[in-house]
């Protein structure tokens, strides 16, 4: 097993891509706008998508993709010694997670649950918060049956609403609990238009608002515990490789809520780079701080989910053809899991990962100044 405490020793940034990403783009995007002259060639592709995902560049993703196909094949290994195919058991095997308590949102399925799962299993006291209380008293009571020792405890919530947010933290922190990860995993993706109770457009609410807003109650705890306890405190982003679908400007911080030019999957790709941005602030302000926690984001890989039921040519091809190659829960789960438990990311913040090992992410996720400003934007959304 490796074994390193600096980031960048032993593993090593990998650029590849999502196998999948040239086919899903390829994809005749319900919504897109179909524009005329040269723009006619972009008509298959959601509006204000960045350049990079033009089908100019389509060949570049395809050899991108076949590299990415060819180590899914094989099955091969990265530099943290796992792979596309690694399950979350697999990569927290011999990892004790005993004293250590831990939020997973979204919880309640999918990999969320698988999440919530292997955390418990592994010793951790883990908080399921969720919309669905019922799917995650289901959840708990599974694994239960499996491990009676296990801790899970199951709080409601609804990131779409900041009230919600706000109820589930002040609920939290009146049970006087330590808080030493918080896995910010629960999203919605390519829905159709629509503003959350408190007047933003539902995916950037959800994905990115709700999650920002949770991160900021919770943060005293986190800094408590991790300064009381002398154990580094891990925040982990469930991000996407859809990060690389957001507008051409990549946050667009005048037109959140203008349905006039409103492209779902632009829109999720928006929301998935804020996750990336605002995992990335986090580390520069707890390096700044000097504080002992770490803040990543990642792609859990192309899952089988419900997140595609809104496009219904998608939801069925991922649905059949999708069995053949896409992750399974336990295999989607294991990034997180991996970001959230492993020793070999010790002291590694601030970075994107991929099947268990370094990725590279856009050079929008990669913009300091752009996180900056979300991070301002993102304040006065929640004050």
């Amino acid at each position: 097993m490796l074994q390193f405490v600096h980031e960048g020793e032993a593993i090593k940034k990998k650029k590849n891509r999502c196998p999948f990403r040239a086919c899903f783009l390829a994809a005749d995007v319900p919504g897109a706008e179909h524009r005329d002259t040269e723009d006619q060639t972009r008509r298959s592709f959601p509006a204000g998508l960045t350049g990079d995902c033009l089908p100019g560049s389509l060949h570049r993703s395809a050899e991108r993709g076949g590299k990415m196909m060819t180590s899914w094949l094989l099955g091969r290994r990265g530099p943290s010694g796992f792979s596309w195919s690694s399950t979350a058991d697999q990569v927290t095997q011999g990892i004790s997670a005993a004293g250590l308590t831990a939020i997973v949102t979204g919880a309640s399925s999918g990999i969320g649950a698988e999440t919530a799962r292997t955390l418990a299993l592994r010793g951790a006291h883990v908080v399921m918060a969720v919309r669905s209380v019922p799917a995650a008293q289901a959840v708990r009571d599974d694994v239960l049956a499996q491990a009676p020792e296990a801790k899970l405890d199951v709080m409601e919530l609804d990131l779409s609403s900041t009230a919600s947010v706000r109820t589930f933290a002040s609920q939290f922190i009146a049970r006087g609990l330590p808080l030493n990860i918080l896995v910010n995993n629960a999203g919605v993706m390519a829905i159709p238009f629509a503003l959350s109770k408190d007047g933003i457009e539902m995916q950037f609410a959800t994905n990115h608002v709700g999650h920002f807003l949770l991160t900021h109650l919770l943060l005293d705890t986190m800094k408590k515990t991790s300064r009381e306890s002398n154990v580094e405190g891990r925040i982990v982003n469930v991000s996407s490789e859809g990060h690389r679908f957001a507008y051409r400007e990549g946050i667009r911080f005048d037109k959140i809520n203008d349905e006039s030019v409103y492209s779902s999957i632009g829109a999720y790709g928006q929301s998935k780079l804020a996750n990336i941005l605002h995992a990335n602030e986090l580390a520069r302000r707890f390096k700044e701080e000097d504080v002992n926690i770490t803040a990543n984001s990642l792609h859990p890989g192309s899952i089988i989910t419900n997140l595609l039921r809104h496009h219904s040519i998608l939801d069925v091809l991922h649905r059949t053809l999708g069995k053949l190659v896409l992750k399974n829960a336990q295999q989607g789960a294991a990034t997180t899991c991996y970001v959230a438990l492993h020793p070999q990311v010790k002291g590694v913040s601030g970075k994107y990962f991929c099947d268990s090992n370094l990725y590279e992410p856009s050079d929008k996720a990669k913009d300091v100044g752009l996180a900056k400003r979300l991070w301002d934007f993102s304040v006065e959304l929640i004050t």
